[in-house]
């Protein structure tokens, strides 16, 4: 199917939606339409994303995470990268001055955080405006994105995140609990363990008539037309998002208060700060760091003293396997058994297995086989 049929579809079937009107008659008809046009969404992104792999932006993961800094030209990115990190982000007081991914490794709390100033985002970003597609394609690997809006400019807010959904990141959720099992026969066939409000069995069926024809599927968590359809998609990426309002000296106290609560009561954590003048900070690589999910395990190697001044860095809700895999392949191979003390444990000192959950400032020793 050519690219200009592709496009004809997707106008016709926004338009059917905006004109049906939505009630219990049309719910079944509009989630089928919803569908379809996910599919078509897709597949002309795909073709008009082919052959961009970011070229001078794409830059190899390293640290303990990686965090994304989007925002629109001359936020502010370049500076906020110069005074977290140990980069060299050429700086300007005009539009574009970041023409390519400049990382910066951040050192907080014993963790190494990279991060990328990418260049500025702008309204048409996913469909290619100001090279938006690699900006996207770029933004897809990072494990947290920031973004940074200047506060006498709150509707870039808006913007950014219609372009980071349409390029398919859903910020702040988690992966929808949605298990689809196909089978050779007997149709879609679904069953949920929670009550769902917002999706009825007619509206699953039509949704996932578009994708399967014979399927189990289970829901696990009341959810959307929308997620479900993301649930079919499969290519979704689910990051943690914060936003930072930048030259808050600009703003009266009382402005800025507004600013940040009208923020906050769309779901958004939000911080002010002036990267300029190094205000909010410190507040900033806290937030950072809880958002990654990071804890700090301090290693006690057997007969000698706990390590603390470099700690693993591992994610909340790891466990000692994955402290061994840290380590090096033979301690998990030849495990026999850890000790661990601190809130992980109901005891000064106890003996774990592999299985055991680790916590932030757990004290691990890891005893292998000879």
């Amino acid at each position: 199917m050519e690219t200009i049929s592709i496009e004809k579809q997707i106008k016709e079937i926004e338009d059917e939606i905006f004109k049906t009107q939505k009630n219990k008659n049309t719910e079944h008809h509009i989630g089928k339409l919803k569908a379809k046009l996910a599919q078509l969404r897709d597949t002309l992104e795909k073709r008009k994303s082919s052959g961009v792999k970011g070229k001078g932006f794409s830059v190899k993961k390293s640290g303990d995470a990686t965090v994304g800094l989007i925002g629109f030209p001359s936020v502010g990115k370049s500076t906020l990268l110069n005074q977290l990190t140990d980069a060299k982000s050429r700086v300007g007081d005009y539009d574009f001055t970041t023409l390519t991914t400049i990382p910066g490794m951040m050192k907080y709390n014993g963790a190494d955080i990279q991060f990328l100033d990418l260049p500025g985002l702008i309204t048409g970003a996913s469909q290619g405006k100001g090279r938006g597609r690699e900006i996207l394609s770029a933004v897809r690997n990072v494990d947290m994105i920031l973004l940074m809006i200047d506060g006498q400019h709150l509707e870039h807010l808006n913007v950014m995140e219609k372009e980071l959904y349409t390029a398919s990141l859903r910020l702040n959720q988690k992966k929808p609990d949605v298990v689809v099992a196909k089978r050779g026969h007997g149709g879609v066939i679904f069953n949920s363990t929670t009550k769902l409000t917002r999706l009825n069995e007619n509206v699953i069926k039509a949704i996932s008539s578009e994708y399967v024809i014979n399927a189990d599927i289970t829901i696990r968590e009341d959810i959307t037309e929308d997620q479900l359809i993301d649930v079919f998609i499969g290519n979704r990426i689910y990051v943690p998002a914060l936003v930072i309002i930048n030259k808050k000296d600009l703003l009266s106290g009382q402005e800025l208060q507004i600013k940040m609560e009208n923020i906050k009561r769309k779901g958004w954590d939000v911080l002010a700060i002036s990267a300029r003048d190094r205000s909010g900070l410190e507040d900033l690589k806290r937030m950072i760091f809880l958002k990654l999910n990071l804890i700090r395990v301090y290693m006690k190697p057997i007969g000698k003293q706990t390590d603390y001044n470099e700690p693993m860095i591992l994610r909340n809700g790891d466990k000692i396997e994955d402290a061994c895999k840290k380590l090096h392949r033979d301690f998990k191979r030849k495990f026999r058994y850890a000790t661990v003390s601190g809130p992980s444990v109901k005891h000064t000192i106890q003996k774990v297995g592999l299985e055991h959950v680790l916590k932030d400032s757990d004290v691990l020793t890891i005893v292998t086989q000879k």
